[in-house]
């Protein structure tokens, strides 16, 4: 049963699920804005698979009289790695249309779930250790404050609201996910086993 072959439908939706994911290469996948009195139109930081993008001059000015760290591209082995994996992955995604079995399927549904898992705890460590590793000699230290950005959604920072939400990479990373998700319930009937 499950080495049956899957259906042409399946290979389609793997098809658009390879596209997604190497689309995702080119567009930024995560965002972090910060809106402040003083900034109306906002500050933003774009997380690319590759690179940081966006105000990250005005951001690192401002995080130095805070202490945190500045923020570089070639500090991060992430951007170095992520590209391999996200293209890895639709290179699998595409691989499965001609494996055509149900069981690869799953089993790359459960490794794009452990890839999920594992990027948020690593980007949670790293907003956690840039948040609180503060340099002591700062011009301004605010006694118990960190400066940690949210995971997902909205938190304030003293005079800062920051918003970390998907950008278009991230919400295509999403889609994908969902996709295959769609590709595992249709190739294994389990809404029909629950009738």
């Amino acid at each position: 049963m499950t080495s049956a072959k899957i259906s042409l439908l399946s290979k389609v939706l793997l098809l658009l699920i390879t596209a997604l994911f190497i689309g995702s290469l080119f567009v930024p996948m995560w965002q972090i804005e910060l809106n402040a009195p003083q900034y109306p139109e906002g500050l933003v930081l774009k997380l690319h698979a590759n690179k940081i993008g966006g105000d990250v001059d005005i951001i690192n000015g401002l995080n130095h009289y805070i202490g945190m760290a500045t923020l570089h591209t070639e500090n991060f082995i992430e951007f170095k790695i992520l590209p391999y994996i996200i293209g890895g992955l639709g290179a699998i995604s595409l691989l499965i249309i001609f494996i055509a079995k149900r069981k690869a399927v799953l089993f790359f549904f459960i490794t794009y779930i452990a890839f999920v898992v594992l990027a948020g705890v690593d980007f949670y460590r790293w907003n956690y250790e840039y948040g609180h590793n503060l340099d002591p000699n700062a011009a301004i230290k605010v006694p118990g404050m960190a400066y940690q950005p949210p995971l997902l959604g909205y938190k304030q920072l003293l005079n800062f609201g920051a918003y970390s939400i998907p950008d278009t990479g991230g919400w295509m990373l999403t889609a994908a996910g969902l996709l295959l998700l769609t590709v595992v319930i249709k190739e294994y009937d389990l809404f029909k086993k629950k009738k």
